[in-house]
């Protein structure tokens, strides 16, 4: 088997040194081309998906209190009245003798619209009835404008 033979000086003098490459106009156009094509694409997908995510996040924030509210009924043998509200989860109403220690929410939570939740006992749809009016403030309505409620969070 031959060994392999060492490489002469006078072929390492002849080799060039690598010269660092850059970037041709052409790739960087091309480069340019395939970021407008996926923004002209996906930016009008984006946009639409803000109101989605606010329906998402009132549906969320619904079934967190609407299971506080279950704990709350556990512990007090009932359902805070419509006067005492989603704020009987943060401060202890004085006809909660079982009220757990450190409240079942910090606070409140507003809608993502900026808007408190709405709260009946006994409610239209249930036992009770968490909801939120949706972007416009309004009963009733369609899309991200329609009530958003325990009774319809699957749709």
């Amino acid at each position: 088997m031959p060994m392999s033979q060492p490489v002469s000086r006078r072929c390492l003098r002849n080799r060039r040194p690598l010269q660092p490459r850059g970037f041709t106009l052409i790739e960087v156009m091309v480069v340019v081309v395939i970021l407008g094509i996926l923004a002209a694409v996906v930016v009008p997908r984006i946009m639409d998906n803000p109101d989605k995510a606010r329906v998402v996040k009132a549906k969320q924030d619904i079934r967190v209190i609407k299971n506080q509210m279950d704990l709350y009924r556990l512990h007090n043998f009932r359902y805070p009245t419509t006067e005492q509200g989603i704020e009987a989860l943060a401060r202890k109403p004085a006809d909660a003798p079982h009220w757990q220690e450190g409240g079942y929410l910090d606070k409140p939570p507003m809608d993502p619209w900026g808007k408190p939740y709405q709260y009946l006992s006994p409610g239209q749809h249930g036992d009770i009835d968490i909801y939120s009016l949706g972007a416009d403030g309004q009963p009733g309505g369609e899309g991200v404008d329609a009530d958003i409620g325990n009774w319809n969070l699957d749709q």
